[in-house]
């Protein structure tokens, strides 16, 4: 990422996606632990999730918020929606998200609702596809707002102005 998002300036909430118990076998035996998926956001544009991992769960959720708060992205937003439908993918997970008239609501799945809401979208629609691991769609649906580019943002690259984009 080139550029980095200072986690210390924001008021970030944070939302629990997933918490998983998950063993090693070892020579004594099995050797249980918790991950835990966290999203944090500040409500305006800004996401990021993280992955954590200890022997109790408040722990590992403690790690989960430090990993996230490393690995923020600003997303670009039109209202209290998104520009433009994208379909984001990680691994085998796919999640397609469409802009949505004010009023729909945040009309998304478990893991991406966490995501979407964490990030401040009031109106959208998504549909997970393909996989429905927590943690893949989780990044499917980070990786799609992260590909999102708004209006100023394509002119900009196209050498045009707003008005020439929008017609």
């Amino acid at each position: 990422m080139a550029n980095m998002i200072d986690a210390s300036t924001l008021e970030l909430t944070e939302r629990v996606v997933a918490i998983n118990r998950v063993s090693k076998t070892v020579k004594g035996g099995r050797v249980m632990k918790f991950s835990a998926i966290i999203v944090v956001g500040d409500g305006n544009g800004i996401v990021g999730f993280g992955l954590g991992k200890a022997a109790e769960v408040p722990e590992a959720i403690r790690k989960g918020i430090e990993d996230a708060k490393k690995n923020l992205i600003k997303v670009a937003l039109r209202g209290t929606t998104i520009p433009h439908e994208v379909i984001g993918a990680y691994g085998a997970g796919r999640v397609l998200l469409k802009p949505a008239a004010p009023g729909t609501g945040v009309i998304a799945g478990g893991p991406a609702r966490a995501v979407l809401e964490t990030v401040g979208i009031k109106d959208i629609r998504t549909k997970a596809l393909r996989s429905n691991n927590p943690c893949n769609v989780v990044r499917a649906t980070i990786q799609g707002l992260a590909s999102l580019r708004n209006a100023e943002q394509v002119a900009a690259t196209r050498g045009k102005t707003v008005q020439d984009i929008l017609g």
